[in-house]
């Protein structure tokens, strides 16, 4: 498998990172807010500081670019992309509904990634032209192209009501089977493993998206931004089935 022992090492992270995290969310932790209105606590620092951690000594002409502050040129033309806690909010309450997630990108592509989801003991993970995997099983998106029997997850719905599609955004909900909205990288990740077919996201940065989009594709999925790119820095994304790109394409048209 290509990048074999930089997904080995960036799992082991990411499952180092977790066990940190939830000593923290056991023993009860409170969120700040950033400049940016989006939460950060203890845990999220500390967790970003082993990750990096661990991949410098792994790998130590590579850059870093953590939600939490990790920065770092590199000299190998590889940057590792770091959330060590996805779903802060979720994770201060005491829910589930959190991951930790890395991605390595490569002139300008997302080349490998990890999203681990230590609730549900699950961690996916993906090279490009390796496969993607569930806790070690291939993993695959569904064939399905009819959205009446199909699940579509839509996450922040708060961000969702300024886009040109919002007055049409229920109309389009109710052509599906069933709509949900667990937080981001879950929803992506039932999408990559067969168990829903597309995942809005309007608002996300780089390191929400780095390791869904490789694991999404190698899996057979279509990982596509607003405006009809395929970057993680777009600050949006559309994860979908082959059978839906279209009905979700057309969907952001109008």
């Amino acid at each position: 498998m290509p990048y074999l022992k930089e997904l080995e090492v960036a799992r082991e992270a990411a499952r180092r990172a977790a066990e940190l995290a939830l000593g923290y969310q056991r023993a009860g932790v409170t969120a700040e807010e950033k400049d940016d209105e989006s939460p950060v606590t203890v845990a999220d620092r500390e967790s970003e500081k082993l990750i990096a951690g661990m991949l410098l000594e792994a790998f130590p002409d590579d850059g870093l670019l953590g939600e939490e502050g990790a920065g770092r040129e590199g000299t190998s033309g590889r940057r590792w992309i770091i959330d060590p806690i996805d779903g802060t909010r979720d994770f201060a309450r005491g829910s589930t509904l959190w991951s930790v997630l890395i991605g390595l990108e490569e002139a300008g592509e997302v080349v490998a990634g990890v999203v681990h989801l230590p609730a549900w003991g699950q961690t996916y993970w993906a090279s490009k032209g390796g496969g993607a995997f569930c806790n070690g099983e291939p993993i695959r998106v569904s064939g399905i192209s009819d959205p009446s029997k199909s699940v579509l997850f839509f996450n922040g719905l708060r961000e969702a009501y300024t886009k040109p599609f919002a007055p049409r955004l229920v109309e389009f909900m109710g052509r599906f089977w069933a709509v949900r909205s667990m937080s981001g990288a879950p929803d992506a990740m039932l999408v990559a493993g067969g168990h829903g077919e597309i995942w809005v996201e309007p608002t996300a940065k780089a390191w929400d998206l780095a390791p869904i989009k490789v694991i999404v594709e190698e899996a057979g999925g279509v990982f596509f931004n607003f405006d009809g790119g395929a970057s993680i820095h777009a600050g949006n994304c559309v994860v979908c089935v082959p059978g839906l790109v279209e009905t979700a394409r057309a969907f952001l048209r109008g």
